[in-house]
């Protein structure tokens, strides 16, 4: 049984043997970024290849709709001779790279550009690296946000906020308790509750869910990076958020763990398998505005890119494609605006935040 256990595994059950049952948080935030196994240190995870597809794997158009945002809000932002293009977990830089394709018809816009990849994966730094460099950019690498300089900035964020760790909460008969990772006494990897409950957290609970009954879950992310990115855009800044989640906190759970293309246990392997849960967009959005930034949206990924004009970038990319690749583009714009729960164009919201200042911004028109 040990040998068939990854490296990270070893070292998780090291630390319950040390301290006890470890939050589901601490858990998650060590299967994605600890420093010598962590998933996103140790692996390529987007492409066919890799173990998820992204939109911008799916199509150009996704990324060059993007680079043609950036361009309408920056001159919306006064261009500024010197902006800073941040995107958060950048993966292969496929969106950047189409995005700037479709920048360069902004001549002005481009030559005012300073790329700022905000990365933790080694891996994923130097397939950035090596796919940017052909674009004459001055690039710059970061681990986090909070250390790009100031000054009037474009934050884009594609699937980045649903990696960040996720805590938890089972309503027991006394209270609420805390998830945690544990060592069942058959050896497995359990997810159980923590002994005492949670002090007054019936409180920080919306209205609603505070008569919940025994077995609900509650699920919930750190407002740090909320309240970065409202810091970061209410003086000359906006923000760009692309994920799947919810617009409204409410019960159950919503971990997961995908491996190679599939869906798989998130205690089986720790390490080997990428773990993300929805993103709570209303509360992300309050928090936000909280410390000052002005919200527009959030509104559907299909709303998003049909207000942006995909189908007539789609047509255009048929009218140039070989015969047998027009049926490829109309696949794409078809997964990218997808209704229903599991559709692409339904389960992913897009919101953004920016200085007060701004007025409406493309694509969040009424």
């Amino acid at each position: 049984m040990a040998d068939e256990r990854s490296p990270l595994e070893a070292e998780i059950r090291r630390l319950i043997a040390i301290a006890g049952p470890m939050p589901l948080a601490d858990y998650m935030r060590l299967c994605l970024t600890h420093p010598r196994y962590g998933y996103y240190v140790t692996h390529d995870p987007i492409g066919a290849a890799g173990d998820f597809i992204t939109a911008p794997e799916i199509s150009q158009m996704f990324g060059e709709l993007i680079g043609l945002w950036m361009a309408a809000v920056w001159q919306q932002m006064g261009a500024p001779e010197n902006v800073r293009i941040v995107e958060l977990g950048p993966g292969r830089a496929t969106l950047m790279i189409d995005a700037l394709r479709a920048a360069k018809t902004v001549r002005s816009f481009y030559t005012a550009i300073v790329l700022h990849m905000v990365e933790i994966s080694p891996k994923l730094q130097a397939v950035q690296q090596l796919r940017l460099e052909g674009l004459g950019e001055p690039v710059l690498w970061h681990p986090a946000l909070t250390d790009i300089p100031g000054g009037p900035a474009i934050i884009i964020a594609n699937e980045f906020i649903d990696a960040l760790p996720i805590h938890q909460a089972i309503k027991q008969a006394d209270g609420w308790h805390e998830r945690v990772v544990d060592v069942a006494p058959d050896g497995k990897l359990v997810i159980g509750a923590a002994r005492d409950p949670l002090p007054h957290f019936d409180g920080t609970l919306p209205r609603e869910l505070r008569q919940s009954p025994e077995g609900s879950i509650f699920e919930w992310r750190s407002d740090a990076i909320a309240l970065e990115l409202g810091r970061r855009t209410r003086s000359d800044g906006v923000a760009l958020v692309i994920d799947y989640g919810h617009l409204r906190q409410g019960l159950g759970q919503t971990l997961q763990a995908v491996a190679g293309h599939s869906y798989t246990d998130p205690l089986r392997s720790p390490g080997d398998a990428d773990l993300t849960a929805h993103v709570d967009f209303g509360t992300l959005a309050n928090s936000a505005e909280i410390i000052g930034g002005r919200i527009h949206g959030p509104l559907s990924q299909r709303d998003f890119l049909y207000r942006l004009g995909i189908e007539k970038r789609a047509a255009m990319l048929k009218s140039q494609a070989l015969p047998d690749k027009t049926a490829e583009i109309d696949s794409a714009l078809a997964r990218l605006t997808e209704t229903g729960p599991k559709g692409m164009g339904e389960l992913f919201k897009v919101l953004a935040i920016a200085d007060p200042k701004f007025g409406v911004l493309p694509g969040f028109e009424k």
